[in-house]
């Protein structure tokens, strides 16, 4: 995954309002959440709601599923793995992983 990629999903998840949606519509599981139930839980204007969302879709963290009239926000499991993942395989790339042990 391109470094790109990855800093616009942290970027997007360091603003505490787009990370408390992410966190709830991760929560949802793959059934997603419906933008209503957001809204109400957050109690933030509907517009706003709308932008956050909006920038959490634009940068793969999440994808939106119509069902009727609803709106449901859906987590791209994958792109949250790849960024986790991203982070992890850096993980003492330059050293020997040895864990230091306290006594």
């Amino acid at each position: 995954m391109e470094i790109e990629t990855i800093a616009k999903a942290l970027k997007e998840l360091g603003h505490p309002t787009r990370l408390t949606i992410y966190n709830k519509v991760v929560r949802a599981g793959y059934q997603g959440i419906a933008v209503g139930g957001l809204q109400e839980s957050l109690a933030i204007p509907g517009s706003t709601l709308s932008h956050h969302i909006s920038s959490l879709a634009s940068a793969g963290l999440i994808s939106q599923r119509r069902e009727g009239r609803t709106l449901f926000c859906v987590a791209e499991f994958e792109q949250l793995e790849s960024v986790i993942g991203f982070l992890q395989n850096e993980c003492c790339a330059d050293e020997a992983c040895t864990p230091k042990v306290t006594a």
